[in-house]
């Protein structure tokens, strides 16, 4: 049986005089992807969500003419399968016994909670990671990965919820994302009005983004233009940084479209202990229950850097 503890596994822990047991007491970052994952609950095995594609332009009616009649249809459906994620370890009666340190035995327990946070944080983070146009990341309800060129349309024709040409974080690549994001339209090819709400960056971008938005004249310049990107309110609050996202140039925009990126919470964290008759083993667990993704690519835009 994996992950057994025993006398062997903190044999230190079994003498008196010890001072400082260190390793699991480090300061935590706060949660990362509630900040940019909306949260639902579910009570079922797994929640579909169906895009509809509604009607489209008006059309000259001649006089005496009968009026054309449109047709609404079904769009894309996007299933989020829930997961099972889950950990646990066992300690011997002897250890129980032995340990001259019980606090170790409580803070493991506090360590498991740890890692299911730790879990759901790298869950959330690889969708962004594999967010990208590249063979074997994950697909979407329209057949395409979260960020693409050709999203296409149910009545035909595709969008784009990436940059055009592939570009690292600045001032001008900001101003683009922004235009691009204002022409979006429906299915039917009406405009809608979908604004840019969080800018969602990894660390090694967090500087260059202060220097973006907080300035109050055009960035590097010495010229006496007004910084546009701050003073039109481009973004909701400060910039969301997400420690796990795994290459240094890309950054995000999640934006204001309804049913976006979004997270089902089946089951919350559940904490269990019993013991083994046969070995006499206490054994402790951690389970949660969830699953995230996206239902609507135009809920973020994105470039994966120059």
């Amino acid at each position: 049986m994996a992950g057994i503890i025993n006398t062997g596994s903190f044999s230190k822990l079994l003498w008196p005089g010890l001072n400082t047991i260190y390793g699991e007491e480090y300061e935590k970052y706060a949660t990362e992807y509630d900040k940019v994952f909306a949260q639902e609950t579910s009570k079922k095995a797994y929640e579909e969500d169906l895009g509809l594609s509604m009607f489209g332009l008006a059309k000259v009616k001649a006089q005496g003419a009968p009026i054309e009649y449109d047709a609404a249809q079904q769009g894309f459906l996007t299933r989020y399968q829930h997961v099972v994620y889950g950990l646990g370890f066992a300690i011997t009666r002897e250890m129980m016994e032995d340990n001259q340190y019980m606090e170790p035995a409580i803070k493991n327990a506090r360590a498991l909670a740890w890692s299911l946070r730790e879990t759901k944080e790298q869950v959330h983070a690889a969708l962004l990671n594999q967010a990208f146009n590249v063979g074997g990341n994950p697909t979407y309800g329209d057949g395409q990965t979260m960020i693409s060129n050709a999203h296409p349309n149910v009545a035909g024709g595709t969008q784009s919820n990436q940059i055009a040409v592939a570009s690292d974080l600045s001032e001008a690549a900001l101003e683009q994302a922004f235009i691009d994001i204002s022409l979006w339209t429906d299915d039917r090819g009406k405009l809608i009005a979908i604004r840019p709400k969080k800018l969602v960056i990894p660390p090694q971008l967090q500087f260059e983004a202060h220097r973006i938005l907080k300035t109050e004249g055009r960035v590097g310049t010495d010229v006496n233009d007004t910084n546009a990107i701050k003073n039109m309110g481009s973004f909701d609050g400060e910039p969301t940084l997400l420690h796990r996202l795994s290459n240094p140039d890309a950054w995000y925009i999640t934006t204001t479209a309804p049913n976006g990126l979004t997270t089902y919470n089946r089951r919350a964290a559940e904490f269990e202990e019993d013991n083994d008759f046969a070995t006499e083993n206490a054994l402790f667990k951690a389970t949660e229950r969830y699953s995230a993704g996206i239902t609507d690519w135009r809920g973020i835009y994105a470039s994966p850097g120059a």
